[in-house]
């Protein structure tokens, strides 16, 4: 079975993505101890050492506010790391899955976003992640770029997580009501990675490397989120102090951030779809689903 190195492994979608991923061959977990982005020495030493024959990037530099002040870690990690995931992948035949972001984008498009509109990131999060991704083309591998939005998990710090902590602590909450998108589970970027690989694995592999667009169907905003999160909670019989008439909406100017936060964030995902032969569930799915195994319960 060919060896498939996952970075990040301790990562939301690194997590799934090993779970998803041990079918199809040995499965090298790389954690930030082993594999240590920010040091090409690092991570060329781990690829010569296992000699994979897929490498799929998870990893990133995800603190997009704090990014703002250590930009020279965060392009390390998101831009040139990925640079030198990509090259080694050319010299040695591999096949590279990097992820990127809605964030490469300004968030003021009205439709969703399709992978051939110009980019504008607002915030070093999304100028590191861009780059990346420029430099995963540049290098001449064959590779898939995924560009995915507002990950959860069970696994890991998010919003989803977050939203339930915070609603067994306050009876009352404000949350931004004006950015769109659509929440997208670890799980569902780890199958969906899985199906991509299967097919560039196979024998007589069609040519699709390229980027693509990966979120869940469907829009909402952040309050509507985190709403739909607190009615599944309620469901499962959560100890929540808050309720939906406490959870109070506010704009993006009553929040202010480091980080400069794209108003739209959907994504058009037809490219994937039709190209992986795919169908992507609705957004409320995956939260309902990461809920119940959070419940009490389950536990």
């Amino acid at each position: 079975m060919s060896a498939l190195l996952v970075t990040g492994a301790n990562g939301q979608v690194g997590f799934e993505l090993q779970r998803s991923l041990a079918p199809l061959g040995k499965i090298i977990a790389a954690t930030r101890a082993e594999m240590d982005l920010s040091d090409e020495a690092s991570i060329l030493s781990v690829l010569r050492e296992h000699k994979p024959a897929i490498i799929v990037n998870p990893a990133a530099y995800t603190a997009v506010d704090r990014a703002e002040s250590e930009k020279g870690q965060a392009m390390a990690v998101n831009a040139t790391a990925p640079g030198v995931l990509a090259r080694w992948a050319a010299d040695n035949g591999a096949y590279l899955v990097h992820y990127s972001t809605d964030y490469v984008f300004d968030g003021m498009k009205a439709d969703p976003y399709v992978e051939s509109d110009a980019v504008n990131p607002q915030s070093v999060y999304g100028e590191s992640k861009w780059l990346g991704e420029e430099a995963v083309r540049s290098a001449g591998a064959n590779h898939v770029i995924l560009r995915t939005s507002w990950v959860y998990g069970h696994h890991g710090n998010n919003f989803l997580k977050t939203i339930l902590r915070l609603a067994q602590e306050r009876s009352a909450l404000n949350v931004v009501a004006d950015q769109i998108g659509a929440p997208t589970s670890a799980a569902l970027i780890a199958d969906v990675t899985r199906r991509i690989v299967d097919i560039v694995s196979g024998s007589n592999t069609p040519d699709v490397s390229g980027t693509y667009h990966l979120s869940a169907e469907g829009k909402t905003s952040w309050h509507g989120y985190a709403a739909h999160i607190v009615r599944e909670a309620s469901a499962k019989n959560f100890n929540l102090a808050l309720t939906l008439d406490a959870l109070k909406p506010i704009s993006t100017a009553e929040y202010p951030t480091p980080a400069k936060r794209p108003h739209n964030s959907r994504l058009d995902c037809a490219k994937l779809t039709g190209g992986f032969g795919l169908d992507l569930p609705a957004w409320q799915e995956g939260v309902t689903e990461v809920i119940a195994r959070l419940s009490p319960a389950s536990s």
